[in-house]
């Protein structure tokens, strides 16, 4: 009930607070160079200049609070030992070059790419699709979508429960173990089977992620004017041909927002991962491997550091793509 307070009154502050500051900021700055008299003309000039700054300022300040400042702060310590008592310059990153957990989670966050991205834009693109020709088309995006809404280590919870194992003998509380018994077979402790344990992670993500890809993709399938599928219908054109040649290449650019979007989630994933394996039976990413260098028995700052580093230099060229890519498609 604490913790339900403390959110409400958050808000409460946050909403209050931006009104209060949009409120004061024009008073004051109305007092100082007042629109009406002699210099009238000068000083809503003068105002009109300092007036975006009013809305700007906060937004920079916390950006720099927030972003610039830890990025600067992780770069040094990055170049810093355990405790950032002495400069060892890039001995961390030496580190990582031969560290064999390291090299086990660029593989897994690289698996992760390849899979993640690509099957939550497939399925998305097809429950798309399909929910805009049926008639409870609308409730089938509900129930797809619903997933967003939980959060990740809630989703983690959900699914390690899908993955529970029993000994033989036992009930199986797992669903996936208790249809396996129930056909015949014999019960697994799934998220030890290397490296299949790394799929039944992933399926996690892509049930998250896939009510996002279909909310986006949807939007863009009715953007598509009806003349060009009208005429490929008329010249003969099945509905797969339709879907394939006619659709996706004009909706090709929201597709690679959609798959870009994803791929800069999966690189930051760690919820998942943490909840259900915590990186064990090689299943180990980055952002976990961070997590367990920064805040794990003897915290090392250097080295939590410089994989935090890693993990940024990673994500930024695919988010600078990206938001290039979703201006030229405002464009």
């Amino acid at each position: 009930m604490e913790l339900f307070w403390l959110a409400i009154s958050t808000i409460a502050i946050g909403v209050f607070g931006c009104v209060a500051w949009f409120w004061g900021s024009n008073m004051v700055l109305d007092t100082i160079y007042p629109p009406k008299g002699p210099n009238a003309g000068d000083n809503i000039r003068k105002a009109n200049q300092i007036r975006p700054w009013l809305f700007l300022g906060p937004a920079i300040l916390f950006l720099t609070m927030y972003l610039v400042y830890p990025v600067i702060d992780s770069l040094w310590r990055s170049l810093h030992n355990s405790t950032g008592s002495r400069f060892v310059g890039v001995d961390n990153y030496t580190w990582l070059l031969g560290d064999g957990k390291f090299r086990e989670s660029m593989r897994n966050n690289m698996l992760w790419l390849l899979v993640v991205p690509a099957l939550s834009t497939l399925f998305g693109l097809i429950a798309a699709q399909l929910t805009d020709r049926i008639r409870w088309g609308n409730i089938g995006k509900s129930l797809i979508f619903m997933p967003m809404a939980i959060s990740f280590v809630g989703a983690g919870v959900i699914w390690k429960f899908i993955y529970e194992f029993r000994a033989e003998g036992e009930t199986q509380i797992g669903l996936l173990n208790w249809i396996v018994t129930r056909l015949g077979g014999d019960p697994q402790i799934w998220l030890t089977l290397i490296p299949w344990n790394n799929f039944f992670l992933m399926i996690v993500l892509v049930w998250i992620q896939t009510g996002f890809a279909m909310v986006i993709l949807s939007a863009a399938l009715r953007g598509i004017p009806e003349e060009t599928i009208e005429a490929a219908i008329l010249d003969g054109a099945s509905p797969l041909q339709v879907f394939m040649k006619i659709k996706v290449p004009q909706i090709m650019g929201t597709i690679a927002v959609v798959w870009t979007t994803i791929t800069i989630v999966v690189l930051k994933v760690f919820d998942i991962v943490f909840v259900m394996t915590n990186g064990q039976w090689g299943t180990q990413v980055l952002a976990n491997l961070m997590y367990d260098w920064m805040f794990r028995g003897s915290p090392d700052y250097g080295r939590g550091s410089a994989i935090a580093i890693v993990l940024m230099i990673l994500v930024t060229p695919i988010m600078v793509w990206n938001i290039r890519n979703a201006r030229k498609e405002v464009r």
